[in-house]
């Protein structure tokens, strides 16, 4: 997204990996890494080879409409309120008038500047959100700070039943008697004027200086609705409504969206006269800009992209994404009623030798530089480079090694005892290990069948679960309700501003699809987000250990880090996608002509 700061939970969330058909073969053992890709993944980061700007400097034309492409296989959900979305395809529309309040800077902490603004106060236990005396919503009300404390009442509601219920909410004061329904109110939210709200949190944590929730819900729309029937009201799915540089003009669910210039953003009126987005298949992509069909595709698939046969008429934007991809293994189920994920100790992955050798046996490296062309590359930690105070470079990760995990399943007792070249599990019983994955490409399921035959050369069998790659929505509608059908999976996850990974990994988070938990976890994760974490090294030390328990456990384990490109037609002027971009980067963008720019 167009220097988004938002968090994102790409259930989030990112499509399924898309790779280059050509270079994938039965074994795929046997390729050897480009010549001229990135040799670690902290290169990735470093590359220099895509700028951050457009390099644009004609003369600007007055207003003009932008093409947006939003590269999906399938529709998007629809689901157009930050409060509740849960795709990633969902936070591309709403970008362009739902964005975060809050501006951050080259660190993810937010700064001044944004449509909010924040202090601390109280040794770092209550936080002050001042709310832009200018900033409306695009119904004409005034974002007010009723709006903003409505958010965390419905969020904290017990009848809420999405995902943003997290560790730092729990942390707020009287927020957990309101959710269990003790109290009417939240007590440690207080509405001080009609612009400004007073947070009281438990315990002081750095994570609120990047990770505050960051979107009013407007009251005057939602206020009377019973919050299980939100998600699903027309001010979601129909006409919503927000505070950004665009407002919705028309819509056609899943497929396309018209939006037209928000004259009264608080920033000033945006230089376009609007923006059209519609769904483009994959597979029409590089035709579609090359026609200047889209003006501007984020998120550009990278296993399209090639130097030899790339569009003329378009710049290459790219970042490190802050993202990763993993595989998962399904250890246990969330239980509603306690609020928290539970393991099952005879779960069918719960033998982490047998986990730890599915990760050495996939040849990530070979994913990255062949099918990649260098722009993903291995991961080593569940913490990305790109929160350069935190990540742990010390560790070494699931690097491709067969006879380690070949060693690693003998000694746990998954030996071949029929002589079939498949191994049974510890009690002489067929192992077959059920794998969902993603489609979204066509070249996805000759990946997943990469990596099945990846396993199957350490002598696993590994079957597509259902015989085939699940669409977006329904994977993660699968994964979310602990379908016992699902054993491993591979998803992706962005890790948004915030360092603090409780909110994927944590004994309480929904979004922790593994189920794992333990004593040193909670533990780990408490201390990184305690009074005693505003020392960075403090922190620097929890999550540390959190890592290198993570990479010993391993529940989930990461498999590539990414570079994210930006296909922009020619004629874009102003576009920075940068992470310390300016928060009103998009009412900037202008346009050098009044047609694309073709092939």
């Amino acid at each position: 997204m167009w220097g988004s700061k938002k968090k994102k939970s790409i259930s989030i969330l990112l499509m399924s990996m898309v790779l280059v058909l050509s270079a994938c073969n039965s074994g795929g053992n046997s390729a050897t890494p480009a010549a001229d890709a990135p040799k670690t993944n902290e290169s990735v980061k470093e590359t220099g080879k895509f700028a951050s700007k457009t390099s644009n400097s004609a003369a600007s034309i007055q207003g003009g409409i932008l093409n947006y492409g939003l590269a999906s296989d399938t529709p998007f959900e629809g689901i157009l309120n930050p409060t509740f979305y849960e795709g990633n395809p969902d936070a591309n529309v709403m970008q362009f008038f739902y964005p975060p309040l809050f501006a951050t800077d080259k660190n993810f902490d937010i700064i001044d500047g944004g449509g909010a603004n924040i202090k601390l106060s109280n040794e770092n236990k209550t936080v002050t959100v001042t709310i832009n005396d200018k900033l409306n919503w695009t119904d004409g009300n005034p974002v007010t700070a009723e709006d903003y404390a409505f958010a965390f009442e419905v969020i904290g509601n017990k009848d809420y039943e999405g995902v943003r219920y997290d560790a730092l909410m729990m942390n707020i004061v009287g927020m957990e008697d309101y959710h269990a329904g003790k109290a009417k109110t939240i007590s440690g939210i207080k509405i001080l004027n009609d612009k400004e709200v007073q947070i009281d949190f438990i315990t002081a944590t750095p994570s609120v200086k990047s990770g505050l929730w960051s979107y009013p819900l407007e009251k005057k729309v939602f206020g009377d609705m019973k919050i299980a029937d939100m998600s699903a009201s027309d001010p979601v799915r129909k006409n919503p409504v927000g505070y950004g540089a665009f407002k919705i003009k028309s819509m056609v669910t899943g497929e396309s969206v018209e939006f037209e210039a928000n004259k009264d953003y608080f920033l000033g009126a945006p230089k376009l006269d609007g923006v059209h987005l519609k769904v483009v298949n994959p597979n029409v992509l590089i035709e579609s800009l090359k026609k200047g069909e889209v003006d501007y595709v984020d998120g550009f698939p990278v296993s399209l992209y090639d130097e030899k046969t790339n569009p003329t008429n378009v710049e290459f934007l790219g970042r490190q994404e802050l993202a990763y991809s993993y595989l998962g293994f399904k250890l246990g189920k969330y239980d509603s009623a306690k609020g928290e994920s539970v393991m099952n100790p005879n779960a069918k992955m719960a033998n982490k030798s047998l986990r730890q050798a599915m990760g050495y046996a996939m040849n990530n490296a070979q994913v990255g530089a062949q099918l990649y062309k260098g722009l993903r590359t291995p991961a080593t930690s569940l913490i990305i480079p790109a929160f350069t105070n935190y990540y742990d470079s010390s560790l070494a990760g699931y690097t491709y090694n067969p006879e380690k995990a070949k060693q690693l399943l003998d000694e746990a007792g998954y030996v071949d005892k029929d002589g079939d070249g498949l191994r049974e599990d510890p009690k002489g019983q067929p192992l077959v290990i059920n794998y969902a994955a993603m489609s979204g490409d066509p070249v996805s399921e000759p990946i997943a069948k990469f990596y099945m035959q990846n396993w199957k050369d350490v002598g696993l069998n590994v079957q597509l679960m259902n015989g085939r790659l699940q669409e977006f929505n329904s994977f993660y509608d699968n994964i979310k309700a602990d379908n016992p059908d699902i054993d491993i999976f591979s998803a992706a996850w962005g890790t948004g501003s915030d360092i603090d990974p409780s909110g994927l990994y944590g004994r309480q988070a929904a979004f922790n699809y593994s189920r794992f938990t333990s004593e040193d976890a909670d533990k780990f994760l408490k201390e990184g987000t305690s009074p005693e974490a505003f020392d960075i090294e403090f922190r620097k030390n929890a999550y540390k250990q959190w890592q290198q328990l993570m990479f010993e456990e391993a529940p989930v384990i990461p498999t590539l880090y990414r570079y994210e490109l930006q296909a922009v037609n020619k004629r874009v002027k102003n576009l920075d996608i940068s992470y310390d971009a300016s928060y009103d980067t998009l009412a900037k963008v202008e346009l050098s002509a009044d047609k694309p720019v073709t092939q």
